[in-house]
């Protein structure tokens, strides 16, 4: 497999010989608000620009999977460049009416035993956050890709770690681990997706899997960076297989 980073969650992956574009999104640096009651308040989103065009980036997908509509992860760009005929996989009947009055024709809902191509996808359930603020962030989910030909991929989506995090892991016994790992904050209320303890207990739920750790520096909301990351990597021992990319860059496994 070949999984691209663009920005924050924005991923091109080739598997399988299919090539999927999970959670576009695609504005120009500075586009939207900066998320309110937050760090980086004087920041618009997104805090940089896309390493590659739309144009580049679109070319030759053949499906695009969104584990939730938040604005960073599906956004006014997303809706008019992708063409309307792609399939689209999302979470649930309430996100497929959403992208279906988009105008988009193919949306299909992920459940635990969704095919496509020959590839076998598997919803994985998330939690984006702990505690109260769930009730603000709303229902996400993960996924998991197999194929005889490919390590088994498992995409985790926001979350953070909790006991579905461990069971899908324990269930799936994933090769390769996508996980979002920025910290993002409000000033109240805790995590919002990964942070480099939720990391590491990934890590060590799967000892043999590389990580990679995305979603990170993005959006104003970000409080954990690429290069503390990788230093807490290091002091825990799990440095070897976590891929901390930067944008653009492409990881091969």
């Amino acid at each position: 497999m070949n999984i691209q980073l663009i920005r924050n969650a924005t991923l091109r992956l080739e598997y399988a010989g299919k090539t999927f574009l999970i959670d576009p999104f695609l504005a120009k640096k500075g586009t939207y608000p900066p998320f309110p009651n937050s760090a980086r308040q004087d920041e618009n989103n997104p805090l940089v620009e896309l390493p590659i065009s739309i144009e580049n980036l679109l070319h030759g997908i053949d499906a695009v999977i969104l584990t939730h509509l938040h604005l960073d992860h599906y956004d006014e760009v997303a809706k008019e460049v992708l063409a309307k005929e792609l399939p689209i996989f999302v979470q649930n009947e309430a996100d497929q009416t959403t992208i279906q009055q988009d105008g988009f024709t193919d949306v299909r809902v992920l459940t635990e035993s969704t095919e496509f191509e020959g590839i076998h996808l598997v919803k994985t359930v998330g939690e984006h956050g702990r505690g109260d603020i769930l009730s603000l962030t709303g229902q996400v989910c993960g996924v998991v890709f197999t194929h005889e030909t490919e390590k088994t991929l498992y995409v985790a989506g926001d979350t953070v770690w909790y006991e579905g995090v461990a069971e899908t892991i324990q269930s799936h016994r994933p090769e390769v681990i996508v996980v979002n790992a920025g910290d993002n904050q409000f000033l109240e209320g805790g995590s919002l997706v990964m942070n480099e303890v939720d990391v590491l207990h990934v890590a060590e739920a799967a000892p043999d899997a590389s990580i990679i750790a995305v979603h990170m520096e993005a959006v104003n909301h970000w409080n954990l960076s690429r290069a503390d990351l990788r230093a807490y990597a290091e002091e825990h021992q799990f440095a070897d297989r976590l891929f901390v990319p930067e944008d653009g860059e492409s990881i091969n496994l």
